[in-house]
């Protein structure tokens, strides 16, 4: 059921939202907040299993709306993006401000960090300057009362003028008065009286000959008085959601362009440009904010958050941070690779079993020979490999990346290589979204969103790639494991593998670092944006939370479309291996095709064609491989990586074609299931074909440079 009909922006945006009322008298929750202050937590809390995900109607931002009851009234709360204000600097603010603004939410809940007062409630005083209509959940109070900071909850709700409430949301403490102060004041059972925000003479005499004209031309539903300051301010992504939501074109309206021409004449007389107009804006809600958190905030211990900058003093210096950033990624790995090797073969085992009873099956019912082996021998036995590979891996490495972004610690890694990224004229963020492709490209791509700039989005999302996923780490593992591990003998052959596995994921940053640069001078010209990154106070995780967000949100998610495009590679692989050219199956002939490309850059033609058939999944190439080099007509493993170690090299490895297939391993085209998700994200064809030849030919050149560089020094 839709939206109720006397809004225009709210019927659009419950449409789009696909939000579902089941009674006309069902209240709208408008839920937002900075980012790392608990909001998600609230919003489970509150609406339990009751959830429903998505995306921003056009925008590449997710949304969540669940639904709760209390008192016999059933209220829709919808999860606004995190941001720091609605300034719609970005595609978050944006979004968070039209909702507040145009679908006139029965009441607006901004949850804030208790330890973090004075800089939240500049987003809060924002709010307030679109609707009045809001309640403030300081979330985390238990933290704040730890670090031994006091709030007086009743002295800040008089100087705001709206209802407050502590919460600690993750022991469920205080939810259930922020959920009677949101069903008072939808029932209209409370009076607000909002602070009312005042800004210098010059400036509200500005404001009052704009809002004027506004509140006789503009629909009521906007604040005239915000909607002024922001016509001022020449706010145009304002102007056209106005259009959107509301149908009117403020464009087209001489009289009130004319009246804010006037205005903005009379400010610059003042000495008050543009741009100064904002900074004392901005400057002004800084003020008030500093103003009311000293006024209710109360420190015991001034040395609070000592033991947080004492970590920060090793973990963001410029001595120390780097080598632990090294180490912690390389105890990952190590974890990872160790970890993964067991469940691996169980997994590996238990398909073993299953596809036995399945060829039982086939015999039992008489099917033909050529339907079991399309179907047990092609199109399984794909999948198996697939997830026996795929699952291990992301089941470990997934966690131990959400624990690291649980405790806080991934911002540091963006503060870190801030610097680099600004270098290469790309943003910081692009560091976070690297570590996501460590698990998988495509949840990497989808992590870009955090990116505001779409310059340096579009950025992140063609460099992605050159940061290995877990479907390659097999190859660069078996690889480095038969020719390069074996230096080293006994209990140190695991650390050696890291050792070399973690240079080689050095080297895709650096490629990383290096792309993005040269991006950013040809097809994607621009200068870095500036962005707000907080370094969150170091919290203890919670591991409940995390391994549902890692094995539901990133595991299975991925694993998922990893599956559908691997069902279809299995059958293809199936005929090509099985269908045949005079004396040839195709898998050979095709090989002997590619054989010249193939040696110019170190490989040979069956080993470019595994990577090739490997487009579905990486997991596929090394099996492919086995299956053309053997001329079997369908996936092959042998017994042991020694066993395939002397079966490689009879068919003409040597350490030189490991490290061209290390490095093309690391740098060629993006799988089926990151191609689906760039097209996705991106909304065009043509930044997914960028995407897709920028790391194919950056491979095919550092590989061929690498191949004749040993050439010619001849240390063949």
């Amino acid at each position: 059921m839709g939206l109720s009909k006397t809004a225009t922006g709210l019927n659009i945006l419950q449409d789009e939202l696909k939000i579902e009322r089941t009674s006309p008298e069902d209240k709208i929750i408008a839920l937002g907040g900075n980012p790392n202050v608990g909001k998600s937590t609230v919003f489970n809390k509150l609406t339990g299993l009751n959830q429903h995900t998505g995306n921003w109607p056009g925008k590449t931002v997710t949304n969540a709306f669940g639904a709760y009851n209390y008192k016999n009234c059933n209220f829709i709360l919808v999860d606004l993006p995190g941001t720091y204000s609605l300034m719609a600097n970005s595609v978050e603010e944006e979004v968070a401000r039209d909702f507040i603004c145009f679908a006139e939410p029965h009441a607006t809940v901004i949850v804030i960090d208790a330890t973090c007062l004075e800089r939240n409630l500049n987003l809060v005083l924002q709010t307030l300057e679109i609707t009045s209509k809001v309640i403030l959940c300081v979330n985390l109070i238990d933290e704040a009362k730890r670090k031994n900071i006091n709030i007086d909850l009743e002295k800040l709700s008089e100087e705001l003028g709206i209802p407050v409430v502590g919460t600690s949301a993750t022991k469920s403490i205080g939810l259930s008065s922020l959920m009677d102060e949101i069903y008072k004041l939808c029932c209209n059972e409370v009076e607000l009286t909002p602070i009312n925000i005042k800004y210098t003479k010059e400036i509200e005499e500005a404001i009052s000959m704009v809002e004027e004209k506004v509140k006789t031309m503009i629909p009521s539903k906007l604040n005239p008085r915000w909607t002024s300051i922001k016509l001022l301010e020449g706010d145009m992504k304002l102007l056209n959601s106005i259009d959107k939501y509301l149908g009117f074109d403020l464009s087209k309206e001489n009289t009130i362009i004319n009246e804010v021409k006037r205005a903005r004449d009379f400010l610059k007389t003042t000495g008050i440009d543009s741009d100064s107009f904002r900074d004392i804006t901005v400057s002004t809600l800084v003020n008030i904010s500093e103003r009311i958190s000293k006024k209710v905030v109360t420190i015991n211990n001034k040395d609070y958050d000592d033991f947080d900058r004492k970590i920060d003093n090793y973990l963001t210096s410029k001595k120390f941070g780097f080598p632990i950033m090294a180490f912690l990624l390389m105890v990952i790995f190590w974890i990872t690779i160790s970890g993964a090797n067991i469940p691996s073969e169980i997994l590996a085992k238990g398909f073993t079993i299953l596809e036995d009873s399945l060829s039982l099956f086939f015999q039992w019912i008489n099917a033909p020979s050529w339907l079991h082996d399309v179907l047990v021998l092609g199109i399984f036995r794909t999948l198996a490999w697939v997830v026996s590979v795929m699952l291990p891996p992301m089941a470990i490495f997934f966690p131990l990346f959400t624990l690291l972004e649980d405790l806080g610690y991934l911002p540091r890694v963006a503060f870190n290589l801030d610097n680099f990224f600004k270098k290469s004229y790309a943003c910081g963020k692009q560091a976070l979204t690297m570590c996501m492709g460590f698990g998988c490209n495509a949840a990497g791509i989808i992590g870009c969103r955090i990116i505001d700039s779409p310059r340096e989005r579009l950025i992140a999302v063609i460099t992605n790639n050159f940061v290995p996923c877990n479907g390659r780490f097999p190859i660069l593992i078996a690889v480095t494991s038969m020719f390069f591990a074996g230096i080293v003998k006994g209990s140190f052959q695991p650390v050696i593998l890291t050792l070399i596995v973690t240079t080689v994921i050095v080297l895709g940053i650096f490629m990383t670092l290096l792309i993005s640069k040269i991006l950013s001078k040809t097809i994607l010209r621009g200068l870095p944006s500036n962005f707000t990154l907080e370094l969150p106070p170091y919290r203890k995780p919670q591991v409940g939370r995390i391994i549902i967000r890692s094995i539901f949100d990133r595991t299975l998610f991925v694993l998922g479309r990893a599956v559908v495009v691997a069902i279809p590679a299995g059958l293809i692989i199936w005929i090509m291996a099985n269908v045949y050219i005079r004396d040839s199956n195709i898998l050979t002939f095709t090989a002997n095709l590619l054989n010249p490309l193939a040696k110019l850059i170190g490989l040979d033609g069956y080993i470019l064609l595994a990577f090739i058939l490997g487009f579905p999944a990486n997991e596929i190439v090394i099996p492919i491989l086995l299956m053309s080099y053997m001329a079997t007509g369908s996936l092959t493993e042998l017994n042991s990586l020694a066993e395939l170690k002397d079966f490689l090299v009879a068919n003409g490895w040597t350490w030189v074609t490991a490290i061209s297939v290390m490095l093309f391993s690391l740098m060629h085209w993006p799988c089926a299931t990151t191609c689906l998700t760039i097209r996705k994200e991106t909304q065009s064809l043509k930044w997914t074909i960028v995407s897709f030849l920028t790391p194919t030919l950056a491979g095919f050149a550092v590989c061929f440079l690498v191949v004749n560089l040993i050439r010619f020094f001849n240390l063949l």
